[in-house]
This record gives structure tokens, sequence and C-alpha cells, in this order.
């Protein structure tokens, strides 16, 4: 058994079936979905299928990341049981919550002199930031020593690539990543836009695409660009999706005819409910492991 706890926040977006599995520990983030609050908990207090339903019939969210406090008793029981932590959290870029992940460190190292608490910017976020968590588990796995795993995840957080398109407009303008022009604009001729994740860890439109067809094609082409061994990529890759399934699997038949030595079939999972309050219905995500991002 390791002398160390791997841990992230829930916005990793993996299932809790792998989270158990990989013996990943995550804290919740929460949400309001018009005036009810949730814990992000992986759609057990809300299936994925009725927060998207309740989101584009209109209902208003708002997120609220883990304060100081939840994670100060959250990391306790950890070295209570005398277990040092390596925490990883959402991108600094879209979330303050290493801030709060910091304060809980520094005064829980006062009461725990003894333990060693490691926290990362994933400088990721949803199954992109879930795909470094797996790696960090497969070292873990190995035997590798706490601080190995630590400088793994600092030197390689940016070999992790986001790529993702919305066939819905709405919360992109709404949350200001797109502006009204061009969201009315973009409903009108049918354009999807292509963005990415910058290596500041913020969410950066590249592309216009028009046509849902034309963009499947161009986010594989993003990743035969940019993944490690381009064809020859033999890594895992993960796809998330906001209620448009169908969408996520035309691009995972793609990868997975473009790339035959991928490790695995592509994963598959659901865009958790706070990203999800910012990017609607209508979104796919693609991650792999590629060259480092450098802008």
């Amino acid at each position: 058994m390791s002398s160390y706890v791997i841990s992230c926040c829930s916005t990793a977006d993996l299932t809790e079936e792998h989270f158990f599995k990989r013996e990943i520990s995550y804290i919740c983030f929460h949400y309001k979905l018009n005036d009810t609050e949730y814990a992000d908990d992986l759609g057990k207090s809300m299936p994925f299928d009725q927060f998207y339903a309740a989101m584009a019939a209109g209902a208003s969210t708002k997120t609220s990341q883990v304060n100081a406090d939840e994670f100060e008793a959250y990391f306790e029981t950890f070295l209570q049981d005398g277990k040092d932590i390596l925490h990883v959290c959402l991108s600094s870029g879209i979330s303050g919550v290493l801030n709060s992940a910091m304060i809980a460190k520094a005064d829980l190292e006062e009461r725990y002199p003894e333990r060693k608490i490691l926290i990362v910017d994933s400088l990721g976020a949803s199954s992109g930031y879930g795909l470094l968590m797996d790696r960090l588990a497969d070292l873990r796995d190995e035997g590798k020593p706490l601080e190995e795993v630590y400088d793994f995840a600092m030197k390689n957080r940016l070999k992790v690539h986001h790529w993702f398109f919305s066939t819905d407009l709405t919360f992109y303008v709404r949350g200001g990543r797109i502006s009204k022009a061009s969201g009315a604009i973009g409903g009108l001729l049918g354009i999807c836009p292509l963005l990415n994740m910058d290596n500041e860890g913020r969410l950066i439109p590249r592309f216009k695409i028009r046509t849902k067809k034309k963009v499947i094609k161009k986010i594989v082409d993003q990743m035969e660009e940019n993944a490690e061994g381009g064809l020859s990529y033999s890594g895992k890759c993960y796809i998330s999706q906001s209620a448009c399934y169908e969408d996520a699997r035309a691009v995972a038949d793609l990868i997975e005819e473009r790339f035959p030595n991928l490790n695995g079939k592509v994963e598959i999972n659901n865009i958790g409910t706070t990203i999800g309050s910012h990017t609607g219905p209508g979104t796919v995500a693609l991650f792999f492991w590629g060259k480092e991002r450098v802008d």
C-alpha cells in the first residue's frame, strides 16, 4: 500500500468507478441550478441528462470552488492516517481553487510538520485533467515515490492537449468566451468554434469551422498534428461530452480508425456539472498526450 494519496477535484470528470478503481481520491466542487445548491459529485445528486436538459430549458447555473476550510477537513483525514498527499487542482487559468488548496496546505503543515502536502496546478480541465491523474496513478502503482510523481506532474502537465468544439454557442456567449455578434452569426451559419487550452490553462478560440462534420474532422486533424508520435500515438485518449454522445462517438470512431496503436479504446466521459455550467449542452472535448503546449 502506498504511503501517500493521489487526489484531485471532481472537475477531472472521470467516473466514480474510474476514480475508485485507480485509487484516486477526489473532493467535490459545488453548483447552483436555479436556486438549489448541489455538489458536483459525478452525477450522483443529479443525473447529467437532467442537468443539461434543465440548462437547455433555461435554468440558471452558478458554480463555486472548494474553499480552504473544506480542503483542510478533506486533507486532514489522510494526514491523520499517516498519509502524505499529492493533490492536483483544476487549472488556475479558469478557477481560483489552487489558492484555497494552498491556504489549507499552509495551515495543516503547521499542525502536521512530519507530513508532506504537495499541490499541483494541472493547467487542465475535465477529462484532460483526468488523463493526467490516470498517468500519476500509473506511476504510483509502479512504486514511484511521492516527490518523483510530483516532479512528473509539474514537468509534463503541459503535454496533455485539450481540444473542444460546441454545436450550441448559447453558453459560450453568456460566459463571454464568444461575443454576442459572433454567436448570432455563428448560429445562422452553423459555425462550430474549435477551442483549446493554452500553456496558462486558459480556454482560447482557435478556428471557426462551418458544419459539424467539418469540425469533427478538424479536431481529429489537430490530434494527428499534435499527438506524441503523430498517427503512431500509443497513449490513452479521453473524450468528454455534454449531452451530445453521438457527436463524441463520431469523434471517437474517427480516432480509432486513424490511430491504430491507441492504448485501448477511446474513453468517453461526461462533462461534469461545474465545467458544464459554463459550456452548456453540445460540447465535445478531446484529450491526448503530445508535444508541450507553448501558447
